[in-house]
């Protein structure tokens, strides 16, 4: 891949290890790397530098991960790239939030090896994410939830809408990941 047709990655977090760890892994296959060490770094690079996506932990001095997110979105110029949150803590809350700010995924960092974070974060630039609504009791809705022993879960709280995410993991060979989840 010539330098032109690289993808470019922000990576930030103030976690030394965590950040080589993954700016290795990135360049290995053959990402332009861009390391930040907190939010305000992170901040002043994705608008010098305007990468395709950033990877960003979220508890870090001076600035943490969502607050730099937002301050990106504010800015017609960053405003657009894409991001993934990579958590150690995995908080139900810190998810929903990543959610609701637009995050293209919310990895968890113990439970997430490396190489498949690139997967992840790979995936997401080929060809990112659908949500289609799902009817849990249309089609065959009702022997999927049995085939995969769902037939209890197939009920959202507070009348949320069930939709089925399917995720692009490698469009040359389709391969695809899918999950039911609540919105």
């Amino acid at each position: 891949m010539t330098q032109e047709t690289k993808r470019r990655i922000l990576i930030v977090d103030d976690d030394i290890d965590v950040l080589d760890t993954y700016a290795h892994v990135f360049r290995n296959v053959d990402y332009d790397v861009i390391e930040a060490n907190d939010g305000l770094e992170g901040l002043d690079k994705a608008t010098k530098n305007r990468p395709d996506i950033i990877f960003t932990g979220i508890i870090m001095p001076r600035m943490d991960g969502f607050t730099m997110i937002e301050a990106l979105k504010k800015n017609p110029l960053t405003s657009s790239i894409p991001f993934a949150i990579n958590s150690h803590l995995g908080r139900e809350e810190d998810k929903k939030r990543a959610e609701e700010i637009g995050a293209v995924d919310f990895i968890i960092r113990d439970y997430t090896p490396p190489r498949e974070v690139v997967e992840r974060i790979s995936a997401r630039l080929i060809g990112g994410s659908y949500i289609l609504e799902f009817d849990p009791d249309g089609g065959d809705a009702q022997r999927l939830a049995k085939d995969l022993g769902l037939e209890n879960f197939f009920q959202c709280p507070d009348d949320g809408k069930m939709i089925l995410r399917i995720t692009i993991k490698d469009s040359h060979n389709r391969r695809f990941e899918a999950t039911l989840d609540c919105i």
